[in-house]
């Protein structure tokens, strides 16, 4: 048995307890092409959570399909991350199509606890130490959240900067492809293989060690959407303090009404395109779905195109509101879930403080700080204008090292 199947095969070992994965290849995976000289992420293995497909490996996309046969081709951002060198070595669980209804991964941290949703299994298999990256999805709060739960840095990309070429899309507005890892560096350079410093940033490649005093950080509890637990609170005001501290110029602003439309604009645009996504898996082969997933199509059919017409004008609005509110910051700080991972498998979690962020089509990431006294992770959210991400990546990264963390040992 050759080191890559060996570690494959301790991964399907440790995966017994926490069920991140659908599928682990079977076969050696494929190598970079001989002679080519080794990428950027050479032999770091990655997960991809199962809604995109990788060659050779069947897409099931967390529900009970029939028939399902080995994808052809990789996903465009599968085969991007090959041609840097790292190594596909499966499937990761996730809840059915990507929407609500759970899959079978436990919480690393505590497996009676929920691990987040939908990108379950990419999250809690980079918690666990089985995989340094995985790939997942955000459409609501599907990378951030399950990042936060399970106490590793997830990254949300700007919208349409990843390809989402060989992943079935539900919300053709919404979806995003973004991946988890366990320190911002490596989510730093993934990105570099994605993309290019955008001409927005060009001028302001993020934060250097010594400008912190130029740095603008508005604070943005969110409170009027959702109550936040006191730890949550707590690492918020101290991840808050230890920026300030360093000089970060910082302010804690009042959103008015500006978070519950964004909530309302972002449910109703992603009940109309979710339910159109996913009706032909109903009219094929409805036997395969849920009863949570089906009750998300029938709602979402209930919505008529003219409805969804003024929701979009009304993103549009407010996508200006949230641009003038946020104009004068260079990064905006806000909790990431509105507290530890709660008990229990038939939820996957609140998305309230993620969800925003979706509709606008910023990046965000996750930070993980610190843990509960009972041992659960918590962390914060960073946001930035659309098309900084490297630029936040970058920021973050020394941003990261600034906050009183409590070292988070690797879950057992």
């Amino acid at each position: 048995m050759n080191d890559t199947a060996a570690a494959i095969e301790e991964i399907a070992q440790r995966d017994r307890q926490v069920c991140a994965w659908a599928c682990l290849t079977s076969q050696n995976p494929m190598q970079p092409v001989p002679g080519h000289m080794p990428g950027p992420l050479a032999n770091v293995f990655f997960g991809v959570k199962d809604v995109m497909d990788v060659q050779g490996l069947p897409t099931r996309h967390g529900a009970a399909l029939s028939n399902v046969q080995p994808a052809r081709f990789d996903a465009s951002c599968v085969a991007m991350l090959r041609a840097a060198g790292a190594i596909p070595i499966g499937k990761t669980v996730t809840a059915e199509f990507a929407a609500v209804a759970p899959g079978p991964t436990r919480n690393p941290w505590r497996p009676t606890h929920t691990p987040g949703g939908s990108s379950s299994g990419s999250a809690a298999a980079v918690a666990a130490g089985m995989v340094p990256l995985a790939l997942g999805t955000q459409t609501g709060g599907s990378i951030i959240r399950p990042a936060a739960f399970n106490g590793v840095v997830g990254f949300k990309p700007s919208f349409g900067r990843v390809p989402r070429t060989g992943m079935r899309v539900l919300c053709d507005s919404l979806d995003t492809i973004g991946w988890f890892t366990r320190d911002v560096t490596l989510a730093r350079q993934v990105a570099d293989v994605f993309m290019a410093m955008s001409t927005e940033e060009s001028a302001d490649s993020g934060l250097t060690s010594d400008a912190a005093g130029r740095l603008r950080v508005a604070v943005l509890p969110a409170s009027d959407v959702g109550t936040l637990s006191g730890a949550a609170l707590e690492v918020l005001k101290q991840a808050a303090d230890d920026l300030a501290s360093r000089g970060c110029r910082l302010q804690w602003l009042d959103t008015g009404e500006l978070f519950e439309k964004s909530l309302a604009v972002h449910a109703g645009i992603m009940d109309y395109e979710l339910a159109r996504g996913l009706l032909p898996v109903l009219q094929g082969e409805a036997s395969a779905l849920r009863d949570q997933t089906r009750a998300l199509i029938e709602r979402g059919l209930s919505i008529p195109p003219k409805e969804y017409a003024r929701l979009t004008n009304l993103r549009r609005h407010l996508q200006s509101a949230w641009g003038d509110l946020l104009s004068d910051f260079d990064l905006i700080l806000t909790p990431s879930a509105p507290g530890p991972a709660p008990a229990g498998h038939a939820s996957t979690g609140s998305s309230v403080f993620n969800r925003t962020w979706s509709l606008l089509g910023w990046p965000s990431i996750h930070l993980p700080i610190s843990q509960t006294d009972d041992g659960l992770p918590l962390g914060v959210q960073c946001v930035a204008f659309p098309e900084r991400d490297i630029s936040l990546l970058n920021t973050v990264e020394i941003l990261h090292q600034w906050m009183d963390r409590r070292v988070l040992k690797q879950p057992q």
